[in-house]
């Protein structure tokens, strides 16, 4: 066992001579077996051992029981044990993810933070050859592609590697009982309530006693040719990927010469370029990918919505990558003094624009329940005339509206010379702006096409809050 796991170290180049490793140690068979393993290689490999522990706070006592074995452990080892507690329930709450991917973003995170305050340049994790086939499955059912079916890397950037990816489970377990090192047991490792878990306990058995009693290494060898083509398929993106795409400081430039790419290449060009904007994976599924490519064929100006905060806009073919927080926020001195925002995302939020805190509330229309207020710097309107998007930004050449009151359009230029105001004045005042079509000259007129009836069920109260204006 050990001298295997030194071949596939050697194999794989995860260790060189003189590096410090860090062992993410959860005190269960796996991790207990990959510290001990690296410990028995110390000598040969010529490395420094240290492991680092997180309790997740989920399992009242046996969680402590856990950090308590794996520091017991590492005292007899001789190994440095690093150590925290996070309340993994709490973050998952905050966050709006699961628990599951919660523990995982607050385990790497403490890993990396002791990995630089410390020194170590590698961090092994102690994925094994089940935990590959489960994983392959999982991806499978939900409809991954070739990435996905690639499994689990033996390593991955940031010095992340995985030293006993080539044992089996039942290889782990039984080198746990000759050591005797009695590792802990999580339980609901046993439950069947995660998809994991039914894969673990239901699937693979199934598999294994019904059709192919060498599932796992099967399931292994088929991943490992995947990586193969998948590996020579990303090497040809990154080739188009530095032709085509352009990263500024405010957003990522998607050539229209990217879009005659074959669609194998250019699903993963978009891929990696929404994940090099946004440095995050999850979320992103193809139908986002396949939403951009419909973008590229629409006309300009037209955007998306897509997952961890990414807007995307068609600008004369090219495709622009933004970030939705800061185009929200946009601040005073930029040359494009304009923030969009989506209609489902109007309700109780508020932005800044130029002197002002824009607020934005969705009421129901229970008609004398309103109190309307007649300061001109709070209006309300029909939300549900608004089709797409809301804009705040200022006036343009040919600007027009529809004053409340009236059939026709008027030009905003002659609008202002009836108000009489300055000239000086007018590319200061905010307009708001629903479907292209603007609703609101802040301060002084609003638009017919959007006014409240006895119709309305829903009310979109917008509240300018800033430097008073005279009342029109």
């Amino acid at each position: 066992m050990i001298n295997k796991v030194k071949a596939f170290i050697i194999e794989n180049n995860l260790i060189d001579k003189g590096d410090k490793v860090l062992v993410g140690l959860s005190g269960g068979p796996d991790s207990v077996c990959l510290l001990h393993i690296l410990y028995k290689l110390k000598g040969d490999l010529e490395i420094e051992l240290g492991a680092a522990h997180i309790n997740h706070m989920l399992r009242g006592n046996e969680a402590i029981e856990d950090e308590e074995y794996s520091k017991r452990l590492c005292e007899s080892l001789n190994v440095e044990f690093f150590s925290t507690r996070v309340n993994i329930h709490k973050i998952s709450k905050e966050k709006g993810i699961s628990e599951e991917m919660a523990g995982r973003e607050e385990r790497y995170s403490f890993f990396e933070k002791i990995k630089l305050e410390e020194g170590y340049n590698k961090i092994a994790i102690a994925h094994n050859l089940n935990d590959h086939a489960e994983t392959v499955i999982l991806n499978l059912m939900r409809g991954s592609g070739m990435e996905g079916l690639c499994g689990i890397r033996v390593k991955r950037e940031g010095g992340i590697i995985r030293p006993i990816l080539c044992l089996s489970r039942d290889e782990i377990e039984n080198y746990c009982r000759i050591n005797d090192l009695k590792p802990r047991i999580d339980k609901t490792n046993l439950e069947n309530i995660y998809s994991r878990n039914k894969i673990r306990h239901d699937i693979l058995p199934y598999m294994k006693k019904n059709f192919n009693g060498d599932i796992i290494e099967t399931i292994n060898r088929m991943s490992k040719l995947i990586q193969i083509d998948n590996d020579y398929l990303s090497k040809e993106v990154d080739i188009y990927y530095s032709k085509y795409c352009e990263k500024r400081s405010d957003s990522l430039i998607i050539s229209k010469e990217a879009f005659s790419l074959d669609l194998a290449l250019l699903t993963r060009l978009i891929r990696k370029s929404l994940f090099n904007f946004s440095e995050k994976y999850n979320n992103i599924e193809m139908k986002h990918i396949y939403e951009v490519i419909g973008l590229s064929k629409n006309t300009t100006n037209k955007r998306i919505y897509l997952p961890n905060n990414i807007i995307c806009e068609n600008i004369y073919g090219d495709i622009y990558l933004k970030d939705k927080i800061k185009v929200l926020s946009k601040r005073d001195g930029e040359e494009e003094k304009e923030v969009i925002i989506n209609k489902k995302d109007l309700n109780n939020i508020s932005i800044e624009y130029n002197e002002y805190i824009v607020e934005f509330k969705i009421i129901n229309n229970l008609k004398n329940n309103i109190e309307f207020s007649n300061n001109v710097l709070i209006k309300y309107f029909d939300y549900d005339n608004i089709k797409e998007e809301l804009k705040i930004r200022q006036r343009r050449n040919g600007d027009k509206m529809i004053p409340l009151g009236m059939k026709n359009s008027k030009k905003l230029k002659d609008i202002f010379i009836n108000l009489k105001i300055p000239a000086e004045e007018r590319n200061k005042i905010p307009l708001v702006i629903f479907d292209e079509e603007i609703a609101w000259i802040v301060g002084y007129r609003v638009s017919e096409s959007f006014k409240v009836t006895n119709k309305t069920s829903r009310i979109l109260k917008i509240t300018f809050r800033g430097k008073e204006k005279r009342d029109a």
